[in-house]
């Protein structure tokens, strides 16, 4: 055995700090979302005692969990003024599921959504770990928003700011960074990244990301780059777009790509596709 190599692990393990239950945080926010939302709930609570009971359980398992953390002021605190952010979370949310079902044809009302919609369940996780970012409570968000990107392919940044009714659309492989800032009624389909044009860690106090206003929909595929990009209101962003620059509300935005397809006339014969 290298000795030396177990001596500088021993120093590793002595120095590091003690983990977070990150478990138990991920717990802790489904249940919320069983609370807020009993569609997501094995058996809906019966009356308003049991809520409110639930509600101060919640409370109290969360100042426990975040004495684990380092914080600027008492974890009771913390946990105290997050669950009285709640009903403007749930309004939100609320929002965010009409949102989606005004969008989706294929979304047969907010039940559907609610329970089992991904776009909702990455926009719910993110609205939660946006309020303890605001709180200035360390690595929980960013805990939470990785167990959201893990479950549904969607990454947001617990520090970006996503306005109300906001549609994710299929959702898998969106990428929203930490200085966006997202409008009102924003639509954004699969694939697309809100991203930086440098990753410059000497950057990592200046807003790297893009900002897109209301009304705005973002097709699959696209990429915005930049902390200087602003996408205006009511423009429409098409699949496959690679976008550094701003554009003016209204526009439209649209990757042109030269497609032939030729057939031989023998139908039993080769296809083939020129892209």
């Amino acid at each position: 055995m290298n000795t030396s190599f177990v001596q500088s692990l021993a120093l590793a393990h002595q120095h590091t700090p003690a983990s977070l239950p990150g478990p138990a945080f991920c717990a802790f926010a489904e249940r919320l979302l069983q609370l807020l939302f009993p569609e997501r709930a094995e058996r809906p609570l019966p009356n308003a005692d049991a809520v409110a009971a639930h509600l101060q359980e919640l409370q109290t398992d969360l100042a426990h969990l975040l004495s684990n953390v380092t914080l600027t002021q008492p974890a009771a605190a913390v946990a105290s003024t997050f669950i009285d952010r709640l009903p403007a979370i749930r309004v939100l949310l609320l929002q965010d599921a009409r949102a989606i079902v005004d969008a989706d044809p294929a979304a047969q009302g907010l039940e559907e959504v609610i329970a089992s919609y991904p776009g909702f369940y990455a926009i719910s996780m993110h609205r939660f770990a946006h309020a303890l970012h605001q709180l200035g409570v360390p690595r929980v968000p960013r805990l939470l928003s990785e167990y959201a990107h893990a479950r549904t392919g969607i990454d947001i940044h617990p520090g970006a700011r996503i306005g109300p009714s906001f549609c994710i659309d299929h959702g898998t492989g969106i990428v929203i960074g930490e200085t966006a800032i997202i409008g009102a009624y924003v639509q954004i389909f699969q694939g697309v990244t809100l991203g930086a044009l440098s990753v410059a860690k000497h950057l990592a106090n200046i807003k790297r990301h893009p900002t897109i206003e209301d009304h705005v929909v973002v097709y699959a595929g696209a990429t915005i780059l930049g902390g200087s990009t602003v996408v205006g209101s009511h423009s429409i962003i098409g699949g496959n777009v690679w976008l550094t620059e701003s554009v003016p509300s209204h526009s439209r935005v649209y990757h042109r790509a030269q497609i032939h397809v030729t057939r031989s006339e023998d139908p039993t014969a080769d296809i083939t596709f020129s892209i």
